[in-house]
């Protein structure tokens, strides 16, 4: 059991959410190490340098994040309370949401419209007295 992970039942989908995200990051990691040797010259072709290069960052911080999700007694522990404590959320309804966003939206319209009444009355203002020049 020296490569297994540990409490392997427990805290499953906290896990998976975990390392999907944590792949996309060590991706887009590698992505980077790999556009940024494309300017470094070694003596051999730059295709094989860059993909040496991702494969390293992909070895290297897939090993870390092994340990970290799934061997890391501390880090196993926190994940699988996490998704106990997200069970018992009371998750909003979707006709809570909606009515939710929709207010939100209705709200934020109001107050575009008031501050551009008012932009509009200040520049009709300032245009009267001189301070700014007409609009053309």
């Amino acid at each position: 059991m020296a490569l297994g992970i540990y409490k392997k039942g427990q805290g499953y989908y906290t896990r998976l959410c975990t390392t999907i995200a944590y792949a996309v990051l060590v991706a887009m990691g590698a992505w980077w190490v790999a556009s940024q040797l494309k300017t470094v010259d070694f003596g051999f072709p730059t295709e094989y340098s860059r993909a040496a290069g991702a494969v390293v960052v992909i070895a290297i911080f897939g090993l870390i994040g092994y340990v970290l999700i799934g061997r890391r007694a501390r880090t196993v522990d926190f994940l699988i309370a996490t998704e106990g404590e997200m069970k018992k959320v009371n998750w909003s309804t979707r006709r809570e949401v909606v009515g939710s966003t929709i207010i939100v939206l209705v709200i934020s319209f109001i107050i575009a419209a008031i501050c551009a009444s008012f932009d509009l009355v200040f520049a009709w203002f300032f245009t009267i007295i001189d301070v700014l020049e007409p609009a053309v």
